[in-house]
């Protein structure tokens, strides 16, 4: 599999929201029961982007297969150095890989960004996948909101997981030239 790994465009905004309204519609990662419009989607991105984090895309010969972003953590001004991730790949891609390439060059990304924690809420406690895929590339598992989401008629737990990004709380947080949200 030749696989690139790029910042996402605009042109990839169609397929990529594509990919997520399965996702509402078929899985638990997501709390979304309607997939938002694609205007919405693509104003997300828009704001991602503009607040310095990044959102990634795997293509494949030129193809979109799957993508993952980070955003801010909360919006208080308290929670600047943590971020979230998410990543979402296509349903026939599953299994592949696909999502642990996106996450390890989001966590590079991160990094560069300024972030201190990086954390993942994942829709499911039943998500193995997920859940293994962030314990591999060095995610702890910090606790379980048990059912606090409700989809398909069930009540969903969400798995919280952490990872710590430039050291960590091992410093002082700097008090200047770090990413902030806009």
């Amino acid at each position: 599999m030749t696989l690139e790994i790029r910042d996402a465009t605009a042109t990839d905004m169609r397929p990529l929201h594509a990919i997520y309204a399965h996702h509402v519609a078929h899985g638990l990662g997501t709390f979304d029961e309607v997939a938002p419009a694609l205007g919405e989607f693509e104003e997300k991105w828009r704001s991602v982007v503009a607040s310095g984090l990044a959102w990634l895309v795997a293509c494949e010969n030129g193809d979109p297969v799957g993508y993952a972003y980070a955003s801010a953590f909360r919006p208080r001004a308290g929670y600047r150095f943590a971020v979230e991730d998410s990543v979402y790949v296509r349903a026939d891609q599953m299994g592949r890989r696909i999502g642990g390439r996106l996450l390890a060059a989001l966590i590079g990304r991160c990094e560069t960004a300024g972030a201190r924690q990086i954390v993942a809420v994942i829709g499911d406690s039943g998500n193995a996948q997920s859940i293994a895929l962030h314990r591999r590339l060095g995610f702890e598992h910090v606790g379980t909101l048990r059912a606090v989401g409700c989809k398909f008629g069930r009540w969903i737990d969400v798995v919280m997981m952490q990872r710590a990004l430039n050291g960590g709380d091992a410093s002082a947080p700097p008090m200047a030239g770090a990413w902030r949200m806009p």
